[in-house]
């Protein structure tokens, strides 16, 4: 399992499989996120499959799904309640880390987060929100 972590509360990872939530229940984390719609991709695993695994673990899970279309206010307003809620460090998942990643700045921009901030975070872990900065400016004066 491959995770980069964007700060002390989330970290993101490309695709993950069931017997992945083991370790990361054993690494701190208490919630997965899963950011990948079923069936985009031949072969990955279902998300009741990885929600199965993860309550099996000792981990809340929550599906947020979001396809190459974009983001939905619903979508961020869901992230930002089950981080919100989160326990813990959470872990996010989607085919490659970005929508998470993308997601969860959304989210946090939504909370009055600081777009800057945000943008600093997820550059440090390899991912580049030049594409949403727009959405992330906007948001944060929302929040």
């Amino acid at each position: 399992m491959i995770l980069r972590k964007i700060d002390d509360g989330i970290s993101v990872a490309p695709q993950i499989a069931p017997g992945d939530l083991g370790e990361a229940a054993e690494a701190g984390f208490t919630m997965v996120i899963n950011n990948r719609p079923d069936e985009e991709e031949a072969g990955q695993p279902s998300g009741a499959a990885i929600a199965e695994a993860a309550r099996a673990a000792g981990l809340d899970y929550v599906a947020i799904p979001v396809t190459g279309v974009g983001f939905s206010m619903n979508q961020v307003e869901a992230m930002r309640d089950a981080l919100d809620r989160a326990k813990g460090p959470v872990l996010a998942f989607c085919r490659s880390g970005t929508r998470s990643t993308n997601l969860w700045a959304l989210a946090r921009a939504f909370q009055g987060e600081s777009p800057d901030a945000l943008t600093a975070k997820a550059a440090e872990a390899g991912y580049d929100l030049t594409n949403i900065r727009p959405l992330l400016d906007g948001l944060s004066r929302q929040g």
